[in-house]
């Protein structure tokens, strides 16, 4: 008997080693609470104890009457009033509601203030987003780092067990299924002074595309039209679903040097193009790309002042000077709300290389979209704060980002990026792509000069 026992724990211990690290979503049963009490995407439906956080109503789903793309997104809550202010020197009262990088602003600049105004829980999508999550919700797996087939969800886990199933949710949310967005960015040195690049992006995904790639999740197209020194540079990313087993590929043309070449670099801490070193590849759209590199941590829920329906930031009548100050944004033009965010921290794994040993993340229970970060430097020091003010982007139902900021605290350098104020074409949702137009081949065609 003692003979036998000892085979079967030695088969098991052995099928237990030999099996990949994988786990499944959620159980039917709870997959039957979406759309109930829980949001279709998983958030809680009901108002918080005191009625701050109010119900989730179905979200902002149509423009205001009489809107054109032309105008910009317009503010659909014009009378809305400021109900308090965080500054330096009330912030101890608030601290259980900020997030570490936003005392740390908070302290460091006299002019930087956190307006709050009431909670509106405008993130929505469409049907077919949400419907798709519920179905596959039980069905999607997570593999050791990677995911497995999406099943066509952009919201794989709706209920997350684990800090990478929640920042997964993130990495394929739903942006419209498909966009042409033209934007400029601002590299603000510690004295107030700054310059302008231009770029223009095309996304699209997998579903969009006139014929599906398996594994693919979107592919992207990048092209800067300024300064004089970047424009004519053009990126093309291929983003996979499965990243260990297929990572990113990516190419960029050199118009300089009028050629294509392979850019495997194009990922992780790689220093961005135009941003003066400010950001990092991985923290375009807040954060993206393989998580492999991090041990991820699902710290739990909580209640937090986050920027939030940013519409301010979108007025066309605005120049960027108005926008852009020593230090930080126009506090007047910024909006902070009370939200559920679910709190992830990424720790690096021993043997890997990053420039952020340790990062907490803040997403936001309604749309999944990290509206905070906070980045750690190797000596465990608050080095740069992500701050991504959200809107509801109401003609094509997607929740995402207004503006981009990323704070350097060691220097005093920011980062303000996604700004169209001063851009006549109107960003576009719901395009669709030929798959032959983004291929390297094509680059050099895509090139401007």
């Amino acid at each position: 008997m003692k003979t036998t026992n000892k085979t079967l724990l030695a088969t098991v211990l052995a099928v237990m080693l030999a099996a990949p690290s994988a786990w499944a979503g959620i159980t039917a049963a709870e997959a039957d609470k979406l759309g109930k009490e829980l949001t279709p995407v998983g958030a809680e439906r009901a108002a918080n104890k005191d009625g701050s956080i109010p119900v989730w109503d179905g979200g902002l789903s149509k423009p205001p009457a009489g809107w054109t793309p032309a105008q910009g997104y317009v503010d659909p809550f014009p009378g809305d009033k400021v109900l308090f202010t965080i500054t330096g020197q009330n912030a101890e009262q608030y601290k259980d509601k900020l997030a570490p990088g936003e005392l740390a602003l908070l302290k460091k600049y006299p002019n930087y203030k956190i307006p709050v105004y009431q909670t509106r829980r405008t993130a929505a999508y469409p049907k077919e987003v949400t419907d798709k999550a519920r179905e596959q919700a039980s069905k999607v797996a997570l593999k050791g780092a990677a995911l497995t087939d999406l099943g066509g969800s952009h919201i794989p886990f709706p209920i997350p067990k684990t800090g990478l199933e929640a920042i997964s949710n993130h990495l394929t949310r739903y942006i419209g299924g498909g966009f042409d967005r033209t934007y400029d960015w601002f590299p603000v040195r510690a004295n107030g002074d700054f310059y302008r690049v231009g770029f223009r992006e095309l996304r699209v995904s997998d579903e969009n595309f006139d014929q599906h790639t398996p594994n693919q999740q979107f592919s992207f197209l990048g092209f800067f039209t300024a300064p004089a020194t970047l424009q004519g540079t053009v990126y093309l990313v291929h983003e996979s679903i499965d990243q260990v087993k297929e990572p990113r590929q990516a190419w960029i043309y050199n118009a300089g040097q009028r050629r294509v070449r392979r850019a495997p670099d194009l990922a992780y801490d790689n220093i961005s193009d135009g941003t003066e070193a400010m950001r990092v590849t991985d923290q375009y759209d807040a954060y993206n790309g393989a998580p492999d590199r991090y041990d991820w941590k699902l710290v739990g829920k909580k209640e937090m002042y986050v920027p939030y329906n940013a519409y301010k930031l979108s007025d066309k009548k605005l120049k960027y000077a108005d926008i852009i100050q020593k230090n930080t944004v126009n506090a007047d033009l910024m909006r902070y709300e009370l939200h559920r965010v679910w709190v992830v921290e990424a720790t690096l794994k021993p043997g890997q290389k990053h420039v952020y040993a340790k990062r907490t993340f803040y997403l936001d229970e309604d749309s999944w979209g990290v509206l905070e970060e906070d980045a750690y430097d190797g000596q465990g020091q608050l080095w740069r704060v992500g701050i991504h003010p959200m809107i509801q982007f109401y003609d094509a139902l997607t929740p995402w980002y207004r503006a981009n900021i990323w704070h350097d605290l060691s220097n005093g350098n920011y980062l303000l990026s996604t700004l169209d104020n001063e851009v006549k074409t109107p960003w576009k949702f719901g395009v669709k792509g030929n798959w032959a137009d983004f291929q390297p081949d094509a680059l050099r065609r895509a090139g401007t000069k």
